[in-house]
């Protein structure tokens, strides 16, 4: 693939399956034995079906999330997002969590490795602690005594 065709590859994931919400797209993008590891996943790695499980669980919970890939860079057979963002407000529960009606606004990295025209590997950090902040499920101490 052209690093042309690795960049569109990859954009499909927020253009198609985060802001549209086209689930069928993770099929395209994503080779059947793909690996994900990121925060989403039990012990940090799953699969192709976990990856569209985590999707359909943020994009209920966050109908209007929008994605955004800041700055995206193709090499070889690696692609960096090397800064995204995303914001979406919560109308329906996450596990753990009531609905807020609360905005959130966060940011991640992410890597995916392509092999055959299809993404086979991906890596993700994002701001979880951060969103849970803004959703007031957690709280940070304050300055201590002075």
């Amino acid at each position: 693939m052209t690093v042309a065709e690795t960049r569109a590859l990859v954009s499909r994931i927020a253009d198609d399956i985060w802001n549209r919400g086209d689930l069928a797209v993770v099929d395209e993008v994503m080779a059947p034995k793909a690996k994900y590891h990121g925060p989403h996943m039990p012990n940090g790695t799953g699969d192709r079906e976990s990856w569209r499980r985590a999707i359909a669980m943020y994009r209920t919970a966050l109908p209007d999330s929008h994605v955004v890939f800041d700055e995206l860079i193709a090499c070889g057979e690696a692609v960096v997002v090397g800064r995204w963002s995303a914001t979406g407000t919560q109308t329906a529960p996450l596990p753990g969590v009531a609905s807020t009606g609360k905005r959130i606004a966060i940011t991640g990295i992410s890597v995916y490795r392509i092999a055959g025209g299809k993404i086979v590997e991906t890596w993700e950090q994002l701001d979880l602690l951060g969103m849970w902040q803004q959703l007031g499920v957690v709280t940070l101490p304050g300055p201590g005594p002075a």
